[in-house]
């Protein structure tokens, strides 16, 4: 039994850690923010003219991935730039290469990635199973696929492959959607907006008080301004795209696509895609096994909020926070409506978990995005980050109780549906008050916690590193590697027994808001020093079991295979 500052927590029969007290389960974790020391100077450009142009506001996405197959975490950070008339914009998207010993080199531009259009979210996956990690980056304007050449450059391949749609893409997300072994690519949509178009550059004034002039009080418009897009759907096959939108049953041009989310949440052995609406109904595509989709949203219970009511919904997440083996579903909205928290029934309906759960009432105050369950602690429960920050840069002079910058919020798991917000008793680094928009989580430093990436407007983004997760609690890190299915095992659900209880993951790739997580599969197991058995479903339908794995490692499981003896990443011992 350990004594922690926030709460006491003991080991339970079930096997998990349980709080012995509400104040909270932070333990002895921190977290530091190092992106100075670790070379990750990046800082995301809107490119604000004091026009209020409507896409200033909304900010980048952002992606842990591995792109040179060295057992460390790159980062992908997307940019914006100068929407100064007249101005050739040089702002780029910047990749950080993990060159070990928690430091990070930028080199966008040697590796051919430094996309110089208006840049929303990204996506990271193989797509033409050739061994490494190609780029999808969605802009305001046409979107960029890049294919990794394998030597550190990528090659720019949107007009060939099709991928390239030119209105304001979000969230996206590579999965397989008839597990046929090749990657699909879904791509969100926001609205129909265009700066030079007639009225779309201009917002209303709006009057406080005769003190301060009509220019001060100009604001940024609403969603509501206009129309909704739809989004597309790309089918893949043998690295080639075709848009299947409408033969797919997804073609809805009613949505204001946010954040993307995919997984098997009926756990019938095929992906669901989850996509997060700004003031419209949210959507859930369930998948019939053959790649064809009916939006059941509405009738299982998280196309709108618990009394009925449409949001303003940003980022999305899927993951089992009661350990029951269903995925769960979480929702961060705008100031005063609260974070959605969806509880998965298994009767492909959800209950609305948010006011019960303790998540609800305290995110009211902020404006929600980018989220994520992770687990900080590896008590074995999966916790709760959520990246705050207003969409009005000026909110201050119309709502005295709200700010543009607002710091971030995570909660910690307490084992009993009910959460606790830990984000005071976890340092400086959560501390932090910001304009906060998409956020990774990975371990980078590959010591057994999860570390987290947020992507700010207008400020420097903010590596945050784990200090004492991997104390709390032990660990396992697990990574797929496809031979019938899809290499990088997309879609393949991941079930770790260990002191007789279950966890679950699923690998997949884009997550909370047009951003992307580590793909490898991470668990905490707290006290338990062994894994009883590890399973692996391929989409394929192959299933690998393999027993008696010591924790505090990273594996690799071949399709079909099982556990690979590998060369270990930088760092990491046996």
């Amino acid at each position: 039994m350990r004594v922690c500052t926030a709460a006491l927590l003991t080991w339970s029969a079930l096997g998990v850690f349980v709080s012995l007290s509400v104040v909270g389960a932070a333990g002895q974790v921190s977290f530091l923010e190092v992106s100075e020391t670790a070379g990750v100077d990046f800082h995301y450009t809107h490119g604000g003219t004091g026009q209020k142009y409507f896409i200033e506001t909304m900010g980048p996405g952002t992606a842990f991935l591995d792109y040179d197959d060295d057992g460390l975490l790159d980062i992908y950070a997307v940019n914006g730039h100068s929407l100064e008339r007249g101005v050739t914009p040089t702002e780029t998207n910047k990749l950080y290469r993990n060159v070990g010993s928690g430091r990070f080199v930028e080199l966008a531009g040697t590796a051919g990635v430094d996309d110089g259009g208006y840049g929303v979210g990204v996506t990271a996956a193989d797509y033409d199973n050739d061994g490494d990690a190609d780029l999808y980056v969605s802009n305001y304007g046409p979107n960029a696929l890049y294919r990794n050449a394998g030597d550190g450059t990528f090659a720019a391949v949107t007009t060939e492959t099709g991928v390239g749609d030119d209105r304001w893409g979000t969230g996206c997300a590579w999965l397989d959607i008839d597990n046929d072994g090749s990657l699909d690519l879904y791509v969100a949509n926001y609205v129909d907006y265009a700066i030079d178009a007639p009225g779309h550059d201009l917002t209303p004034y709006i009057l406080a008080d005769g003190k301060r002039s009509t220019q001060d009080l100009k604001a940024y418009p609403s969603p509501e301004n206009f129309s909704g897009t739809a989004d597309v759907l790309y089918h893949g096959v043998d690295g080639t795209f075709t848009d299947v939108t409408a033969d797919a049953g997804v073609l809805n041009p009613e949505g204001k696509g946010m954040g993307v989310v995919c997984a098997d949440y009926d756990v019938d052995g095929d992906v669901d895609i989850f996509v997060a609406n700004d003031q419209r109904p949210n959507f859930l595509y369930q998948n019939d096994g053959a790649g064809k989709f009916v939006d059941v949203a509405l009738i299982a219970g998280v196309g709108y909020s618990g009394d009925g009511r449409m949001e303003a919904s940003m980022g999305a997440d899927f993951g089992d926070y009661d350990n029951d083996g269903l995925l769960d579903l979480v929702v961060p909205n705008f100031q005063h409506e609260p974070t959605s928290l969806y509880r998965n029934d298994g009767d492909g309906m959800f209950s609305y978990a948010s006011m019960h759960s303790g998540i609800g009432g305290a995110s009211l105050p902020f404006v929600g995005w980018s989220t994520a369950f992770f687990d900080f602690d590896n008590d074995g429960l999966l916790d709760v980050f959520i990246a705050n920050g207003h969409t009005l840069d000026n909110i201050e002079l119309f709502d005295a109780t709200s700010s543009y910058a607002q710091r971030n919020q995570l909660f910690g798991n307490l084992g009993d549906g009910k959460f606790a917000e830990v984000t005071d008793l976890l340092g400086a680094g959560l501390a932090i008050t910001r304009v906060s928009r998409g956020a990774s989580f990975g371990d980078y430093d590959n010591d057994g916690d999860v570390d987290i990436f947020v992507v700010n407007s207008t400020k420097r983004a903010d590596l945050l590193r784990n200090e004492g997760g991997n104390r709390e609690g032990n660990w396992f890190m697990v990574r797929t590697l496809g031979v019938t299915s899809n290499r990088d095992g997309v879609g393949a659900r991941i079930t770790v027994n260990a002191g007789g209880v279950q966890q679950v993951r699923e690998i997949r790739t884009g997550s909370g808001l047009y951003g992307q997580n580590d793909l490898r599969a991470t668990f905490g197991v707290g006290p338990q020093s062994r894994i009883d058995v590890l399973e692996v479903r391929w989409p394929s339908g192959v299933v690998d079991r393999i027993q008696e794995i010591q924790t505090n490692r990273i594996v690799t499981v071949q399709e079909g295979v099982g556990l690979l003896d590998l060369p270990l990443p930088k760092g990491v011992s046996r």
